[in-house]
């Protein structure tokens, strides 16, 4: 890989002629990489790593997004998503099998091959109620991808089941199910679980899942909410686990920083992340998960034009239609961004920033622009 040192601030050299030669970047260098004031020499480090892997190639997938339910008993202090029904406010949902077929129904014109459903731990749903999502899913779009339940729903799907979760994996798999989304590992610190989020899985815990998801031969994504209480070290923490994950099981299809949003939280009174930390946090994770295959950027919650440059900054991927996402932006506040961006949307403000639009499936299989798989 041949790289311009001479445009990278001195604290970025060195580190510049080990991603060159293609060395694994160590716990110290990570932070270095946090802490630099040099962003746009990290950038162009993260761009060379992106473009060795990808060339001028940057995914989108066609895809929506299903909330099945907002009820939650976690009540984790980040989240402004979740309703009990004793809350004021927007009132609770579950949404029924019905429900979601009504909502796919919409879209039978649409080329989607993609559903991602997650929602809240609602404890009262039992575990034909998950197997008839699938389901549902599955007979209203056949050959659809589903990639659906976070490890935290996983483990609550094989508590009210009765089995342990590597006997209900297969049966999920078989109701439809074609991969696990990242969510819900947060930051992986025993600090940040213990204020933040007690209830829900802790760092091992989510681990534990992981591994069950890939022994049962599931593909998962891995995700990191920053721009909260999270230090750089306990960031750092984070990557450096889920490394260490990937060369043990390899399951892992793309990861991606999910930015914190403040609004209608309990921890409202923190600025939400800029730009230059959604850049940062795409490149840094480009340079210390040397064993992922794919950065992705949500635009959903970073902005499309955030995205956009953050395919000179390591991401390879900027997600998909999406439409309507409701986890960041709690009813009443999602008219403030946009919910969906169609597929010459997306394939333009791939182009305007020099990338080739390639479009993909959940397991990162490409297809054409008429959407046959190549």
């Amino acid at each position: 890989m041949s790289l311009h040192l001479d445009l990278l601030g001195e604290d970025l050299r060195s580190i510049g002629e080990r991603v060159a030669a293609g060395e694994r970047l160590t716990r110290a260098e990570i932070l270095s990489l946090w802490r630099t004031r040099d962003l746009n020499g990290l950038g162009i480090l993260a761009n060379a790593v992106r473009e060795r892997l990808h060339g001028d190639r940057a995914y989108y997938v066609l895809n929506r997004h299903i909330n099945y339910t907002n009820v939650c008993n976690k009540h984790c202090l980040f989240c402004s998503f979740a309703r009990n029904p004793k809350d004021g406010g927007p009132p609770p949902y579950t949404l029924s099998a019905d429900d979601v077929r009504e909502r796919l129904r919409a879209h039978l014109g649409e080329p989607i091959t993609e559903v991602h459903m997650v929602g809240g731990i609602n404890p009262r749903l039992p575990y034909e109620y998950y197997l008839g999502l699938l389901e549902a899913i599955r007979e209203t779009i056949p050959g659809v991808q589903i990639k659906a339940f976070t490890a935290v729903e996983l483990d609550e799907i094989a508590r009210v089941s009765g089995k342990p979760l590597e006997a209900v994996l297969p049966e999920l798999a078989a109701a439809g199910l074609t991969a696990v989304p990242g969510g819900g590992a947060e930051v992986m610190s025993d600090r940040i679980h213990a204020e933040l989020h007690p209830r829900k899985l802790d760092a091992g815990e989510w681990v534990r899942v992981s591994r069950q998801v890939a022994a049962a031969g599931l593909p998962q994504y891995a995700t990191m909410l920053y721009g909260h209480i999270e230090t750089v070290e306990e960031r750092t923490e984070h990557l450096l686990r889920l490394r260490d994950l990937q060369d043990e099981t390899g399951h892992f299809l793309a990861f991606t920083p999910l930015a914190f949003h403040p609004e209608g939280s309990y921890l409202e009174h923190i600025a939400p992340p800029t730009g230059t930390d959604d850049l940062r946090s795409v490149a840094v994770a480009r340079l210390a998960l040397d064993n992922f295959a794919h950065i992705k950027c949500f635009w959903i919650m970073t902005s499309a034009q955030v995205a956009q440059v953050s395919l000179r900054y390591g991401a390879d991927d900027i997600d998909g239609t999406v439409e309507a996402y409701e986890i960041t932006y709690p009813e009443g506040q999602m008219g403030r961004k946009q919910q969906v961006l169609t597929r010459p949307a997306l394939r333009a403000l791939i182009r305007e920033v020099g990338r080739t639009p390639v479009e993909r499936d959940t397991l990162y299989a490409e297809r054409t622009a008429e959407g046959v798989l190549e």
